[in-house]
């Protein structure tokens, strides 16, 4: 009797904990939006202060999941049982909060792939944009030509990664300022060229020479490996 009891007990536990661990969806730019725009959802931009004020989603709240401290305050009056749609920069933040999320025991969560760099590339609304003219293709085409070497850093102030490559960038131009020509694009802003170029997160590193297009790199990038690119 205690082994079929076990079996059955062990039938209906495991089917509940699949289910349980599928609540956290991962939805297209298209599937989100739809999702997003019933009456009854809670919208939460998971990024910072900083990267909030560059552009958001309509009726986004905004906690910074990389600040505990802010993040539980402002989160802990959000209903469980109202679906919660998530979003950040990439995904990866977004992610990371919605398992935080089904741990606490919220019921229906969903994330944004590819975050808001994917939402803006597919030409979605956006509310709360800096009042600053786009950077064009052709201005961008301006600054890279010519015969030396060009080195684009796609960044902002607001990213983690970004902030830890100023220094790298900044031992770069000591060592070999002679050797290339620096130019930064804010990618808070400058939005248009980045999906141009498909640059959907930060940092991304470009180096043009003769104006082609040579290495590119997304993320964190050494001293060494840039001196030997360039």
């Amino acid at each position: 009797m205690s082994k079929i009891f076990t079996v059955f007990l062990f039938s209906y536990i495991i089917p509940f904990a699949f289910l349980h661990a599928q609540e956290v969806k991962l939805l297209s730019v298209d599937e989100f939006e739809k999702g997003a725009k019933a009456s009854n959802v809670q919208l939460l931009d998971v990024r910072t202060a900083g990267e909030f004020k560059t552009g958001h989603l309509k009726h986004a709240l905004q906690a910074d999941w990389n600040n505990t401290v802010q993040f539980k305050d402002r989160t802990q009056h959000l209903d469980k049982a109202k679906p919660l749609f998530i979003y950040c920069l990439s995904g990866g933040r977004s992610n990371a909060a919605a398992e935080w999320f089904q741990q606490q025991g919220y019921g229906k969560i969903y994330s944004l792939k590819g975050g808001i760099n994917a939402w803006k590339q597919a030409n979605k609304e956006v509310e709360g944009m800096p009042d600053i003219p786009q950077m064009n293709r052709e201005e961008y085409n301006t600054l890279i030509k010519g015969s030396e070497t060009v080195l684009v850093d796609f960044g902002a102030e607001w990213c983690p990664p970004c902030k830890k490559m100023e220094p790298v960038l900044e031992k770069l131009k000591n060592e070999e300022g002679n050797k290339f020509k620096l130019v930064k694009i804010d990618g808070g802003i400058h939005t248009n060229v980045m999906k141009e170029l498909n640059v959907d997160a930060l940092p991304v590193f470009i180096i043009y020479k003769n104006g082609k297009p040579v290495w590119r790199k997304q993320g964190i990038a050494t001293l060494d490996e840039l001196k030997s690119q360039l």
